[in-house]
C-alpha cells in the first residue's frame, strides 16, 4: 500500500495492488497442483480383440426350442426333461463339434432356459449359443 505523507494532495494513485491477484493466482496454482493426478487417474484395462471372421456355414447345428409354456423341443421333436438329457449325450457323443443353438420365447422363465442349459452342459455339450431376433 502507498502510505503518503501528505494529505492535502488529491493525487489519482496509479499504482495497481498485485498483493490479490498474487494471492488469488497462488490458490489457483494450488488447485490445480492438488487437482491434476485426480484428473489424469485412469483404470487399467486389458480388453479383448474382436476379429470379423464370418461364420462356416457348414458346421452341423442341432436347433433347441423353448416355448412360452416351457415345452422343450429338440429338432422339431418334442422332448421332456429326463429325455433331454439322453438326447444331448448322444448327440455329444455323435460329433464333439455339434453346436447347439437355443430360441427361447420372450415370456420363457430364465430359470428354465437355465435348467435346460445346464442339462445340456451337464450331458456333454460345450458349444451352446442363444439366438435372438434383432431389433429393427
Amino acid at each position: 500500500m502507498a502510505f503518503n505523507a501528505r494529505s492535502d494532495d488529491d493525487e489519482v494513485m496509479s499504482e495497481i495492488n498485485m498483493t490479490p491477484l498474487v494471492d488469488v493466482m497462488l490458490v489457483l496454482l494450488i488447485i490445480f497442483i492438488v487437482a491434476m493426478p485426480i484428473v489424469q487417474h485412469a483404470v487399467k484395462l486389458n480388453l479383448p480383440q474382436a476379429t470379423t471372421k464370418p461364420q462356416d456355414v457348414n458346421i452341423k447345428h442341432i436347433t433347441l426350442v423353448i416355448d412360452a409354456s416351457g415345452q422343450v423341443t429338440w429338432d422339431g421333436r418334442p422332448v421332456d426333461a429326463v429325455a433331454l438329457s439322453g438326447v444331448a449325450q448322444a448327440a455329444a457323443e455323435a460329433d464333439s463339434q455339434v453346436q447347439l443353438h437355443v430360441r427361447a420365447d420372450k415370456a420363457t422363465p430364465y430359470e428354465k432356459v437355465a435348467q435346460v442349459m445346464a442339462a445340456v452342459q451337464n450331458a456333454g455339450l460345450s458349444k451352446v449359443g442363444l439366438i435372438t431376433t434383432p431389433a429393427h
